[in-house]
């Protein structure tokens, strides 16, 4: 069907944001005058992205639901009820056919606030854990989706991770060239990519900021992403092939692109961007939260696709005794890859719109 307006509430952070705007992107492409509005807080990052592509932002108060008791929890039904009414105004101002929450502070309120007026919602749950937000809203819709197959929703299918367009139509092999070029690196090496993702991680960046010598040394160059502010000088001693050093990378496919291997965290995002380019990876998973990221990267290491070190074992002794050698066993890797890019799943913007149109139809079929 033709979907006139849409309402997309997700926010606070990448997570949320990123699969949010891949939506939206692919919505627009089948139909470019549906009205694509999204819902966000205050201060997330959706303040700068949603506007930046393009589409219009609403922001609604965020409610953060309290683990433990005190005076937060005592609040909660007031600013609930709130963030309720603010998020119906705007339904009632744009009459979206559907709304589409991907969890978060402001998920729930759109939830209920769809459910009071009778609009179909659509779920989506990026990681393998679900959240609170999206845990309720499954209970309100037969439209679930979900990322990952081991996720525990009602009415779940697993559609994958929106990804941006970049990243899904990536062809490394046919950007290769531009990518060392872009990062000054070299043709003749294997690149290691080692990124925390935009916040940096301090403790990818500590343990290889002091073995930029034994890198080198066993010919493998290095684009290390610290996140901005993070950035550090290294005085190498040994000549070798190029360890570079950057706070931001804006262009992230071509990152994929020069790389042979990557270390990184395993948040869903990444954990579904670089299963769906073919990139193996070793995933430190975050030591804190409820243990998602860990969950996160499930799959693909029982498929092959990649290894896990926990965030205390990944020291300088752990780079030089684990990662050198498979760094530079070239076999090892490009077989990594391949059950990596077998579990990846490119389309999955494409399967949430279907189901956004299958519940945007279910409201005419009643």
């Amino acid at each position: 069907m033709r979907l006139s307006s849409v309402l997309l509430a997700g926010g606070g952070s990448a997570g949320h944001v990123s699969p949010l705007l891949a939506l939206a992107d692919c919505l627009r492409r089948r139909d470019p005058d549906t009205r694509v509005t999204a819902l966000g807080t205050e201060k997330g990052l959706e303040q700068r992205l949603v506007p930046a592509r393009g589409y219009d932002l609403r922001a609604i108060p965020k409610v953060a639901f309290p683990r433990r008791p005190g005076g937060a929890l005592v609040r909660l039904p007031g600013a609930l009820k709130a963030a309720v009414g603010a998020a119906g105004a705007v339904i009632d101002e744009i009459s979206p056919d559907v709304v589409v929450g991907f969890g978060g502070y402001v998920s729930t309120p759109a939830y209920l606030a769809a459910r009071r007026r009778g609009i179909p919602i659509v779920v989506h749950e990026q990681n393998a854990r679900p959240g609170l937000a999206n845990r309720l809203g499954a209970r309100m819709t037969p439209y679930v989706a979900t990322t990952f197959a081991s996720t525990s929703l009602p009415h779940a299918r697993v559609v994958g991770m929106p990804l941006r367009r970049e990243i899904a139509t990536l062809d490394r092999v046919a950007s290769r060239a531009q990518a060392l070029t872009h990062f000054g690196l070299d043709d003749h090496h294997p690149t290691l990519l080692i990124t925390g993702g935009s916040l940096g991680a301090q403790r990818l960046n500590a343990a290889f900021a002091s073995r930029v010598d034994s890198l080198r040394t066993h010919g493998i160059q290095v684009l290390h992403i610290t996140g901005l502010g993070k950035e550090f000088a290294h005085e190498s001693r040994v000549d070798g092939p190029p360890y570079v050093v950057a706070g931001y990378v804006d262009r992230m496919d071509l990152a994929y692109s020069a790389a042979d291997l990557v270390v990184a965290r395993a948040g869903a995002n990444t954990v579904c961007e670089l299963t769906a380019v073919g990139l193996p990876a070793v995933y430190v998973p975050l030591p804190i939260g409820n243990g998602e990221q860990r969950l996160n990267a499930t799959d693909v290491i029982a498929a092959g696709g990649g290894t896990l070190v926990d965030d205390s074992d990944l020291t300088p002794r752990w780079v030089d005794q684990i990662l050198v050698p498979l760094m530079t066993d070239g076999r090892r890797t490009a077989e990594m890859a391949t059950a990596a890019a077998s579990i990846g799943e490119r389309a999955a913007d494409e399967r949430l719109a279907d189901l956004v149109e299958v519940a945007a139809d279910s409201r005419g079929a009643r």
